[in-house]
């Protein structure tokens, strides 16, 4: 039997994975990574407007972003081709159980519990803000994570910020219940720092279970960080902007009947209301969801 191939060129997701690899392999002291040849691969025929990256180019530069957070210095080969897809074995979930996305919200929420398996939990968080909206929603916005007036609230984007994101989402011609809303961390970072790196690794798995029972059509990145995490991409919001990635949530099991989600990145509402020279910016981002799904602006009345 010929050996499993696996393409030359990486989406979002199997990038997500790869890291996800690398970081479990420097986890146990193995640190430097040599590359095998790549595999012949014929890409499938048609447009494609996604932006793909070639895995030989990928693996130095994924060892670079990891280099910082293990000091050993080991060393293991990772092939990019594999015998076994090793990034699809999947932990059952107690929403598995069910395909009403009521029910399934509720039990992952039940499953994150009082979380305390980063050290947030006791750096001041007075309360988990889990996520709000529309559990059928083919719109999701995904921010990096509460402020002190989510914190006490419970709920994202309720304060200056969510007010902000509340008229985007009304001049797209929708209203705050037609979306879904989360964040890449869950509970609040002291002084609304950005979320470290740790910190998200170990909340965005809820995440990606709430994306999985959500199957929204869109997603919309707000903020460099949540970006970076849903793509794993370290690059900057110039760079993110303006174009279409293809999303499935890693690490989780999918309703295969489910093509995934287009993901689009804009800017953060807090960084709009700091800098409102960049609205219409994120206005053209938006207008280009718009287009997909297929909404219109709300008429002015006179």
């Amino acid at each position: 039997m010929p050996p499993t191939q696996m393409p030359s060129i990486l989406d979002p997701q199997l990038r997500r994975a790869l890291v996800e690899r690398m970081r479990y392999y420097n986890e146990m002291g193995i640190y430097d990574f040599y590359q095998r040849g790549p595999a012949s691969f014929e890409p499938p025929e048609g447009p494609r407007d996604e932006v793909r990256a070639d895995a030989s180019s990928l693996i130095p530069t994924l060892q670079t972003e990891l280099r910082e957070e293990m000091p050993a210095r080991k060393s293991a080969v990772v092939a990019t081709v594999a015998e076994e897809n090793v990034f699809e074995i999947v932990t059952p979930k107690p929403e598995y159980g069910t395909s009403d996305p009521v029910a399934a919200l509720k039990l992952i929420r039940e499953d994150l519990g009082d979380c305390t398996r980063c050290k947030l939990h006791k750096q001041g968080r007075k309360q988990i803000v889990f996520g709000v909206g529309n559990p059928n929603a083919e719109l999701m916005f995904v921010g990096e994570g509460p402020g002190a007036d989510e914190d006490a609230q419970g709920e994202p984007f309720v304060g200056r910020a969510g007010q902000l994101l509340n008229n985007m989402i009304k001049a797209m011609g929708l209203q705050r219940e037609d979306v879904y809303i989360a964040n890449i961390v869950k509970c609040r970072p002291p002084g609304n720092r950005t979320p470290e790196r740790d910190e998200c690794d170990t909340c965005s798995p809820f995440l990606m279970r709430q994306i999985a029972v959500i199957k929204p059509k869109v997603i919309v990145a707000l903020g460099a960080v949540a970006a970076k995490n849903l793509l794993a991409i370290n690059a900057p919001m110039s760079e993110l902007r303006g174009r279409w990635y293809d999303f499935k949530p890693a690490g989780v099991r999918s309703d295969p009947t489910w093509a995934g989600a287009r993901l689009a990145v804009t800017y953060h509402p807090a960084f709009l209301l700091r800098d409102p020279r960049q609205k219409g910016e994120a206005w053209k981002d938006l207008q280009r969801v718009m287009k997909y799904l297929d909404l219109k602006p709300p008429q002015k009345t006179e």
